[in-house]
Formats: structure tokens, sequence, C-alpha cells
């Protein structure tokens, strides 16, 4: 049954409503940042060398990155190079049975590390070397 008269006739659709796209770009935007969160990253470009066996690091453990640059990060932060026997012996005193992880690059002067290496020993922390997994 048509209920219209004759003369009526309807004009089509021209209009596109894209509120349901949109519905579903911005689930997908929320979806991938809940799950890239989920990603940790150290935050401090360091190329770690690799090796076949290895630890996990634990809230026992002070940090210390050592960049190719000869940038010194202790726990995440940026510290001078004048402040690092300081900063780290702060660190111990937050926890005395802290143990110092050092994430030297592997294209990092020699010289820096040690210098860490030293200052850990002067405080009596025990050390140890952060590797990546790998075979060789």
């Amino acid at each position: 049954m048509d209920f219209r008269k004759d003369d009526e006739r309807m004009e089509p659709l021209t209009l596109f409503s894209q509120s349901s796209l949109t519905d579903i770009v911005l689930l997908l935007l929320i979806f991938f940042l809940l799950t890239s969160s989920f990603v940790t990253n150290f935050g401090i470009k360091v190329d770690i060398p690799k090796a076949e066996t290895g630890a996990q690091t634990e809230a026992q453990f002070i940090t210390v990155a050592v960049t190719k640059d000869g940038q010194f990060f202790v726990d995440g932060e940026p510290t001078a190079n004048g402040m690092l026997a300081s900063t780290l012996r702060k660190a111990k005193n937050n926890n005395q049975q802290a143990t110092l992880v050092l994430r030297a690059d592997k294209d990092a002067i020699i010289d820096n590390a040690v210098r860490v290496m030293n200052i850990a020993k002067a405080l009596d922390l025990r050390i140890i070397m952060a590797t990546e997994q790998g075979s060789r």
C-alpha cells in the first residue's frame, strides 16, 4: 500500500552521517593508547651488549645508565659528571641493601663505566652489568 500522493516525489538522501565512523575511530584510538602503555621502555637510549644468561631487575637496584655521549643517568634522572658520587651515595642511603645495575652503552667510553664501578666499589655496592638476552 502506498499512502503517498502521486504528486509527492521523495528526494534521495544526500547527507552522509559520519557519527558511526567517528565512534569507531575513537574506539580504535582508545584501544591502541591502552595497549601501547603495556610496552615499557627504559627511556634512555642505551644499546647494551648481549649475553646468554641474565637476571631480572627489581626495586632494590640502583640503575646507572652511561650513554655513548658520556652522559650519566641515575635511576632515570640525568646526573652531572661531578655529582655522580654524591647522587649514588644518596641512592645508597635510601636503600642500604641496594645493588648497582650498570647499563652502559656498548659504544660508550670504557673509562665512564669504570668510573661508575669505582664509585660503587667505594660505596660498598654490589655491581651488576646489564645485558640483553642473546646468543653469540
